[in-house]
Order: structure tokens, then sequence, then C-alpha cells
């Protein structure tokens, strides 16, 4: 399976720790090894999964969508505005 980062989320990675930025990478991993562990959304986001995890005392989300043989990665960040960002880059990106 093929796994594509688009720019918001790489570029919120590029910016943490390196720690952090381990987390992540652990995250994805497991993601790409059980693809449907994040929540299904609807409405706006219909297609998208949101998976949920925590670091230090901070929930993040991730948020991702299937395409052919493909995991797309869109975003990731904190739960604050995480939703509006998201709708938001969808409506610049097309």
């Amino acid at each position: 399976m093929e796994i594509f980062y688009k720019p918001p989320f790489r570029k919120f990675v590029k910016k943490q720790t390196r720690s952090f930025q381990l987390v992540i990478e652990d995250e994805v991993d497991e993601i790409t090894i059980s693809p449907d562990m994040g929540e299904s959304k609807k409405g706006d986001l219909t297609g998208f999964r949101v998976h949920k995890f925590s670091y230090g005392k901070q929930k993040f989300l991730i948020a991702y969508r299937f395409k052919e043989a493909a995991i797309v990665f869109f975003m990731i960040g904190t739960h604050e505005n995480f939703y509006r960002e998201l709708k938001s880059y969808l409506r610049e990106a097309g």
C-alpha cells in the first residue's frame, strides 16, 4: 500500500520535536496496518477517517482517506479548529 502526505501534514510534522515525530511515525504505521481504526466521518467529510491519539497531555487527530491502493494523510493537529482547518484546506485544494 502506498502512502502519500499532503502539505499540511508534512508541514506540521516538520515543525515538531524529534521525539514527537517518532510518535507520529508510529501512529502512521498503525493506521497503515489497520486502516479502519479511525472514526469514519459524515457530511462534508464523507470518505475521511480520523484517528485520535495522545502525546503528553494533548490529544491529536490525524485525518486520512483511502484512494485505490493508497492512503493519503491530509492533516494532523490538536482538536481545536481541526475540522474547520481541514474543510478550509479541502476548499482551497479543490
